[in-house]
């Protein structure tokens, strides 16, 4: 039981990188002590099948474990990003008093993150909400646009199918008629 404790407090410690090591550290950090692991899992008893999961589960994540130690200011773990998921998830519902995401999170939730996100970090004057690349903007919100009619296009549909298809082979008949 000691050697498993110590083994996963180890691998906390390493993840933890309070030496500030990069990607390329961490990694050959934490394969040793998986290899060690590997090796003396014999000595952990009844904890042998924990420590077997605890590598599998290791193999498993380590292709994309790494990379958050090689951006700076990038959370490191599901918690960090699942905070600032949750507490935009919890404005959302207090602000529109829905229980469940309202389709304005699903057209426009790309915008709306990064915005949240953004304004926890630092406080924004005018100037910086000016757009400075105005052809990068008007696409952006054309996309944006794109995508509310689509589910505006969805809704109707469901509102009254007939209905919908019935303006639908209008128009496309008008189409094809000759002027």
């Amino acid at each position: 039981m000691r050697a498993a404790y110590a083994w996963v407090h180890q691998a906390a410690h390493i993840l933890n990188n309070d030496e500030g090591l990069n990607g390329c550290g961490v990694a050959r950090r934490l394969r040793g002590l998986l290899g060690a692991m590997a090796r003396h899992r014999s000595r952990t008893g009844y904890l042998q099948g924990a420590v077997t999961h605890f590598l599998k589960v290791s193999r498993s994540y380590w292709p994309g474990l790494f990379h958050a130690y090689d951006v700076p200011d990038l959370p490191r773990t599901n918690n960090d990003l699942e905070h600032y998921f949750g507490s935009a998830r919890y404005h959302e519902r207090r602000a529109t008093g829905r229980k469940t995401a309202s389709p304005a999170m699903v057209v426009r939730g790309s915008v709306r993150l990064v915005a949240s996100v953004a304004t926890r970090l630092r406080t924004f004057t005018a100037e910086d909400l000016r757009p400075g690349r105005p052809l990068e903007w008007r696409r952006l919100r054309a996309g944006l646009e794109a995508r509310r009619q689509t589910r505006r296009t969805q809704l109707r549909f469901r509102r009254d199918p007939a209905r919908y298809l019935a303006a639908l082979e209008q128009g496309l008949s008008q189409l094809t008629l000759p002027p």
